[in-house]
């Protein structure tokens, strides 16, 4: 299988994905935790059907030593016991953020009062930033169709 597009040797992706990934590092380099950053990004990409990013980020959390069981449950986070409040919290803002266009009213004042429960101002603009980040990038791939399944971790950098 092979992309649409030549995303890696395309010079005008690779000035977005540049602008992008600087917004991500900000991002990467705040408050919020970093298991919490990669659950909400794999939980968005399972949602969106983004193969890369689904990928990516389950092997870029197992490199970070996060265990198969949580990631194998990330899908169905609302059964399962191994997630804390906050993550819970984190991945419920992460699927109505992400399936935003699925309710006339957006995220719910719940969920978001429930998320501010558990990370301050500084982590709540930082999961929102990446809540759109990660959403961006899922459609950039789904659209050009990026084959999934040889990430290494680290490899962009």
């Amino acid at each position: 299988m092979d992309a649409r597009l030549n995303l890696f040797g395309n010079q005008l992706a690779a000035k977005v994905v540049k602008h992008i990934n600087s917004a991500g590092k900000v991002v990467t380099d705040s408050g919020l935790p970093a298991a919490t950053q990669e659950l909400v990004k794999i939980r968005a990409s399972q949602i969106n059907g983004c193969g890369f990013c689904t990928d990516m980020h389950t092997k870029d959390a197992t490199h970070a030593g996060e265990t198969a069981t949580r990631l194998n449950l990330v899908a169905a986070w609302r059964e399962a016991t191994v997630f804390t409040d906050a993550e819970r919290a984190a991945l419920e803002l992460a699927e109505q953020g992400t399936r935003i266009a699925d309710a006339a009213g957006g995220v719910t004042d719940e969920a978001w009062a429930n998320a501010a429960k558990h990370y301050d101002e500084e982590q709540l603009t930082a999961l929102v930033a990446l809540i759109a980040l990660i959403n961006a990038y899922n459609r950039v791939n789904v659209m050009v169709q990026q084959p999934a399944g040889d990430y290494q971790p680290g490899q962009f950098g």
